[in-house]
């Protein structure tokens, strides 16, 4: 509602418009004024008064005409109208309460009356400016409240996705290195085939056929989930990339999806932890359990096809090539607690491991004999004496 309030009063008689404006004005009020109903309807829509003083009897349109146009439009439905009428037309008076009216005065009026009606009704309408103010707030509220939940619930399955992503991911990266192709912008191009430089670590359990075999097949899931647990975690301390569990056969790749230069140190480092600190602990155990198990390692370094493999419902991340198999002969070699590279993963290395020759072999599928070593110990060593296989390489820093 404006201040003041503007009021249009409508009289075909001049003489009246001229008192009711006279006495509204003096009241503070802003008043305009209208001479038959045609007049009225237009003054409406083109100074929307806060208030109507409609006269009944006028030419053109009548008041009663004019009071049912306004309530039938959604724009001056709740407009107050007071209708003013000669004694004598009570029963314009019903027709027009029952078309919409809000209030009525007989000619001639009191001041006092006219006021007092004017100032009910403006109270009135106030109080429902004020609630189509506050619907209108509301109803802006809600739809920005909408719109911030479509947001969020956007936000929340962009995050689902991308958690779901990262779990996948984690089957067979280390979490860092999940979490790393996850945030990319194209993850699935980091994942796509290509070709690539790795060093392969193959290792399995010496004595696992025979154990299976007179072992119940509970105490077998728990052997091996001893094994996968702990060689696991300590896999993706080393950051390598696990390619696949194989019963007690575990392959792991070094130097992709996430290259680094130094993937053959962390291939041998990585196998003299697992074999001197890892299953030496669960050798003990399972000993006392009465199972005679050992861990036999393969090395290999060669260039291999990588990527994914599978479909929508089920991937894999895998590596192809001859690199694989001769992890894979050289594992087969190596006896319970050694770890058998092959001659590039030895030169890579030499200056830091201690090993020793254990000659050529002729092995599945490669035409020439191999030369095959045994890596026993690095040669550095701790302050407190424990030996560098079990460290972890060093996590670069993260620039600011």
């Amino acid at each position: 509602m404006r201040t003041p309030p503007r009021i249009l009063a409508v009289d075909d008689v001049s003489s009246n418009l001229e008192i009711l404006q006279v006495r509204l004005e003096a009241q503070g009020y802003e008043v305009i004024t209208a001479a038959d109903g045609e007049q009225a309807l237009a003054q409406i829509h083109e100074h929307e008064p806060d208030l109507v003083l409609l006269d009944i009897m006028m030419p053109k349109i009548d008041g009663i005409t004019v009071l049912k146009r306004l309530k039938q439009d959604a724009s001056t439905k709740f407009l107050p109208v007071i209708l003013v009428t000669a004694k004598a037309d009570t029963s314009d008076i019903v027709v027009g309460l029952e078309a919409g009216a809000d209030d009525y005065l007989t000619k001639p009026f009191e001041q006092a009356a006219l006021v007092a009606r004017v100032r009910s009704l403006l109270r009135l309408k106030e109080l429902h400016d004020t609630v189509q103010s506050q619907a209108t707030t509301l109803k802006a509220q809600t739809e920005q409240l909408s719109e911030w939940n479509r947001l969020l619930e956007e936000r929340v399955a962009g995050q689902v996705v991308e958690i779901e992503r990262v779990g996948r991911l984690r089957r067979f990266l280390a979490p860092q290195v999940a979490q790393m192709i996850a945030s990319s912008d194209s993850p699935d191009s980091v994942l796509s085939s290509h070709r690539r430089e790795v060093t392969v670590v193959m290792c399995d359990l010496r004595g696992f056929t025979s154990f299976t075999e007179i072992t119940e097949p509970e105490e077998v899931m728990a052997v091996l989930r001893e094994y996968h647990e702990t060689l696991g975690k300590l896999i993706f301390e080393y950051e390598g990339t696990l390619e696949r569990f194989a019963g007690d056969g575990i392959v792991i790749i070094f130097n992709d999806p996430i290259p680094v230069a130094d993937h053959v140190e962390r291939a041998v480092r990585l196998s003299l932890g697992m074999r001197d600190e890892a299953v030496s602990k669960l050798t003990k155990l399972w000993r006392g359990r009465g199972h005679d198990l050992g861990l036999g390692i393969g090395i290999a370094v060669g260039y291999a096809t990588l990527g994914q493999i599978g479909f929508t419902e089920r991937r894999e991340y895998t590596c192809i090539g001859s690199v694989i198999n001769l992890a894979s002969r050289l594992c087969d070699e190596a006896k319970a607690g050694q770890i058998v590279v092959s001659q590039r993963v030895l030169t890579a290395v030499e200056d830091s491991v201690e090993a020793t020759p254990i000659g050529e072999m002729n092995l599945k599928g490669f035409k020439k004999p191999m030369a095959a070593y045994n890596v026993s110990s690095w040669r550095d060593r701790l302050p407190e004496g424990k030996p560098a296989a079990a460290r972890a390489p060093e996590k670069k820093k993260k620039t600011p």
